[in-house]
């Protein structure tokens, strides 16, 4: 399956994944600049992105955990995630999403 990243600059970048793959391993792994800093663990926000909007309604709904973290995050919008919570499957081939300007891995 695919899942398709728009860059800050508007360049996209077709990534492959696995249906159970994590939106913010496979985010890592085509190079977006996801940082992830709590592995996952929901207590940053360092790996924010903007659902297109498409998709947003397919998506599971966000716990309110994940709303907390994302009223922390730079550059939030109606359809903004967190990519470590969203777990891929078969039904989400071809999701689109958007790496906001303020992201920055600081780890690369």
């Amino acid at each position: 399956m695919k899942v398709r990243f728009t860059t800050s600059d508007g360049s996209h970048l077709d990534a492959e994944a696995e249906p159970g793959d994590n939106l913010l391993r496979v985010a890592q792994a085509a190079g977006m600049p996801l940082e992830g800093t709590c592995e996952g663990q929901m207590a940053c926000s360092t790996c924010h992105v903007v659902v297109d909007s498409e998709w947003f309604d397919r998506l599971p709904e966000a716990s309110e955990e994940e709303e907390d973290m994302l009223d922390l995050a730079a550059g939030v919008r109606r359809t903004s995630r967190l990519s470590c919570q969203i777990v891929l499957t078969a039904e989400m081939d071809g999701l689109s999403v958007i790496i906001p300007a303020e992201s920055h891995d600081m780890s690369r």
